[in-house]
């Protein structure tokens, strides 16, 4: 069973940059990939980014190309998410995922962690 906490969220002003990390325990890290998806208020939950086991091969929903970055720290179990040039429509819960499988960390990811607020404000 892998453990997920999430950590990092808070309130940023629109064009600001906000760190998240997600530290994972129970499991051997480097056998999973991890990702991030993200929730905001009456919208569906949806896949923000993945990154291989590795860390050499990353994801991207295409709104947040080019302004999110996703990376690995394997001998520290954790994943981050860098944000930067933040959009107010990026207001939403962040929940850390992760799973043995490279395509279904993606879509329909085993573990979960609670998640953590980021507000964007205008």
């Amino acid at each position: 069973q892998v453990s997920l906490v999430e950590s990092g969220g808070g309130l940023v002003q629109a064009g600001g940059s906000l760190g998240l990390s997600c530290a994972a325990s129970g499991g051997t890290f480097s056998n999973y990939a991890m990702g991030w998806f993200r929730q905001a208020p009456g919208k569906e939950r949806e896949f923000v980014a993945a990154i291989n086991w590795r860390g050499d091969i990353t994801h991207y929903e295409d709104s947040v190309k080019g302004r999110f970055t996703i990376s690995r720290g394997n001998a520290k179990n954790t994943v981050y998410l860098q944000m930067s040039s933040l959009k107010p429509e990026d207001t939403a819960v962040y929940s850390c995922v992760a799973d043995v499988n490279t395509i279904v960390v993606r879509t329909r990811p085993n573990y979960w962690g609670q998640g953590t607020q980021v507000t964007v404000s205008s």
